[in-house]
């Protein structure tokens, strides 16, 4: 069973996850479940200390572990680890912005088990792969920003890559969804740059979003900051 895919790296690289798009000469390497582990942990603060996020598929994993939390004084709970239970309750079929709420809304003060997977270590040991050479023959010349984007519903299609102030707009989303909520989801970030790229105002922006991304049920100081994110990478501010 695949949890993640990382691109160029066999390594456990969160900053190399797969997303939607992949450049044509891009390398994936698969992560697949390896050694399960079960941790005792007590919740001696408000937040634990991760940041999840999740293949789409229904399984979540620790994409990042802030320094000195209170996950991070546990040396086996590591990035790359797959979240399959709390307290004996399998997650298995959960997104990564539910499995962060049940751990945000765990009593503080009482210990709980983290039921953990982590990815097999198949290719510790090869060394980094060298880049091939490209090929001499004649093809159609593209833009040179082209990719590869993979869609859980219909066929994968190539598409001109995000343009440099949407690209500095989504980081920006990324960054206020790990504030707000505690995970990390580029897609989930590009989808809303892409719904208020074009609006007007911000009651458009939010109108827009809800349509899209109603089920999150987002906070509208949230939806004002990633509004106002949008407008600073397209003004040049960011």
């Amino acid at each position: 069973m695949i949890l993640f895919c990382t691109l160029n790296t066999h390594k456990v690289e969160m900053q190399k996850l797969l997303g939607g798009q992949i450049g044509l000469e891009d390398f994936i390497f698969a992560h697949v479940k390896g050694q399960m582990k079960e941790v005792e942990v007590t919740k001696s603060e408000d937040a634990l200390g991760l940041t999840i996020t999740d293949n789409g598929t229904g399984y979540a994993f620790i994409k990042r572990i802030k320094e000195g939390s209170t996950i991070d004084r546990i040396k086996t709970v590591c990035v790359g680890d797959h979240i399959e239970g709390i307290n004996s309750q399998t997650i298995v079929g959960c997104r990564h912005y539910e499995v962060a709420k049940m751990l945000k809304d765990l009593p503080k003060g009482q210990p709980f088990i983290l039921g953990l997977v982590e990815p097999r270590k198949a290719f510790d040991m090869i060394a980094r792969r060298t880049k091939c050479g490209k090929s001499t023959g004649e093809g159609k010349v593209g833009s040179g920003r082209e990719t590869l984007r993979l869609r859980s519903k219909g066929a994968a299609t190539v598409e001109e890559a995000p343009t440099e102030y949407e690209e500095r707009a989504t980081k920006k989303v990324d960054d206020l969804l790990e504030s707000y909520m505690g995970i990390r989801d580029t897609e989930l970030a590009a989808t809303m740059v892409e719904t208020g790229k074009d609006k007007k105002n911000p009651d458009e922006f939010a109108e827009a979003l809800d349509s899209v991304l109603g089920d999150f049920a987002f906070p509208d100081e949230f939806v004002f900051d990633v509004w106002g994110a949008i407008g600073d990478a397209k003004n040049g501010r960011i």
